[in-house]
C-alpha cells in the first residue's frame, strides 16, 4: 500500500539516514530542490540511487520557470509565467501557443531526466500585493490566467506529465508569504469565487487538472481553518461543488502558516482529515520523521499515484534535437 508523505533530501546524494526514511511505509515520494541538483547527469545518478531503494516512489520538483526553477545547468532557462501574461496583452494567440509550447518543453525536459512530476501550473493571480507569488503568476486577470494555464496544461500533457494547479483557492490576494508568516484573506466567498477561484474552476471543468495544491492561507469569512486544513474548502467546494476528481496535495507542512494546525504530526492528520491525500514535508528532517512515524500506523487512504508518474515521449537525446524544442528556443530569444 503506498504511503502519503513526500519528503526532501539534504544534498546531491543519498545518506544512509535518507535511505532509511525512504523505506518507511508512510513515504510515497521525494521532492527535489536546487540543493539536490548540479546537472542532468548528477540528477540521473541521484535518481538511480533513490530507485535502488524503492522503485515505486514518485519523484517531484518545482520547475515553474523564472525564480522557481530547480533544474538549471543543462536545461532550458524558462521564463517566469508573467512574461507570457505580458505577451498576451499584445498578441494573445501567440502567447497561448507559447504557453502550450513551454508546458511541453518544461515537462519533456523534466521527464527525460527521470522525474515524474513538476508542481505546475501556478493558477494564482499576479496581484501587486502578493510577496510570494508575483512573477510566478501568468497575469492579474483571472480569465487571462485561465486561458494561458489551460494551454500550458495541454502542453504538459502532450509531454506525458500530470498537472497540479496551485495554490487553491488563490494565494495572490494576500501580502504575507506563508513560508514565514500567517496569511489572512478577509474577503467573502463570493468575491473569491468571482476572481481567484476562476482559473481553478475553468481548468477543472475542462478536466485539465490531475492534482491541486491548496494554500496555507486563512479565509476567515469562509472557514475557520486555512484552506489546506479545511473540509469546507476541500470537500464542500472542491470535491462537491467543483466536482474535482484528482489528487489533493498539501503544501509543505513545515511552512510557518501551517503551524496553525499544531505540531507536525497534528498538521499531517489535520490535512488528511480535511481531504489532502499526499503530504509535502520539506526542509525539516525532524518534522518529516515525526510525521512519518505517526502515519506509519495511520495509513488511512489508498492513493493511486500511478496516474502521476511521468510517461516519457522522448529520451534526452531525441529531445535535444527535436524541432519543436529548437523552435521554442528561437521564440524565447525574442520574448
Amino acid at each position: 500500500m503506498p504511503g502519503q508523505v513526500i519528503v526532501d533530501l539534504a544534498g546531491i546524494s543519498l545518506t544512509d539516514d535518507e535511505r532509511w526514511l525512504l523505506n518507511q511505509p508512510a513515504v510515497t515520494g521525494v521532492i527535489l530542490f536546487a540543493r539536490n541538483v548540479v546537472d542532468r547527469q548528477q540528477v540521473l545518478t541521484l535518481l538511480e540511487s533513490i530507485r535502488a531503494v524503492r522503485q515505486d516512489l514518485l519523484i517531484t520538483v518545482d520547475q515553474e520557470g523564472g525564480r522557481v526553477q530547480r533544474l538549471v545547468n543543462g536545461y532550458t532557462k524558462l521564463p517566469a509565467a508573467c512574461r507570457l501574461g505580458e505577451h498576451y496583452q499584445h498578441n494573445p494567440v501567440e502567447a497561448c501557443q507559447l504557453a502550450e509550447d513551454l508546458g511541453w518543453l518544461m515537462a519533456s525536459e523534466v521527464i527525460a531526466s527521470g522525474i515524474d512530476l513538476s508542481f505546475a501550473p501556478v493558477l494564482d493571480l499576479g496581484l501587486p500585493i502578493s510577496q510570494v507569488i508575483g512573477s510566478r503568476a501568468f497575469a492579474e486577470q483571472p480569465k487571462t490566467v485561465a486561458e494561458l494555464a489551460c494551454n500550458y496544461c495541454v502542453g504538459m500533457k502532450q509531454a506525458g506529465m500530470a498537472t497540479v494547479g496551485k495554490h487553491y483557492p488563490g494565494h495572490g490576494s494576500v501580502a504575507a508569504d506563508t513560508h514565514h508568516d500567517i496569511a489572512c484573506d478577509d474577503r467573502p466567498f463570493t468575491e473569491i469565487e468571482q476572481a481567484d477561484l476562476l482559473p481553478f474552476t475553468a481548468l477543472i471543468k475542462q478536466q485539465l487538472l490531475d492534482g491541486i495544491m491548496p494554500a496555507h492561507v486563512l479565509y476567515p469569512q469562509v472557514a475557520e481553518e486555512p484552506a489546506g486544513f479545511s473540509r469546507y474548502w476541500l470537500q464542500t467546494v472542491l470535491r462537491e461543488s467543483l466536482n474535482f476528481k484528482g489528487i489533493i496535495f498539501s503544501d509543505d507542512l513545515t511552512m510557518h502558516a501551517a503551524s496553525q494546525a499544531g505540531d507536525y504530526p497534528s498538521r499531517a492528520l489535520a490535512a488528511l482529515e480535511a481531504g489532502c491525500q499526499l503530504l509535502l514535508v520539506c526542509n525539516n528532517v525532524a518534522g518529516a520523521k515525526a510525521v512519518v512515524a505517526e502515519l506509519n500506523n495511520h495509513l488511512t487512504t489508498d492513493v493511486n499515484i500511478e496516474p502521476l508518474k511521468g510517461n516519457a515521449k522522448l529520451n534526452w537525446q531525441k529531445l535535444e534535437e527535436h524541432p519543436r524544442r529548437l523552435a521554442i528556443h528561437e521564440k524565447l530569444k525574442t520574448l
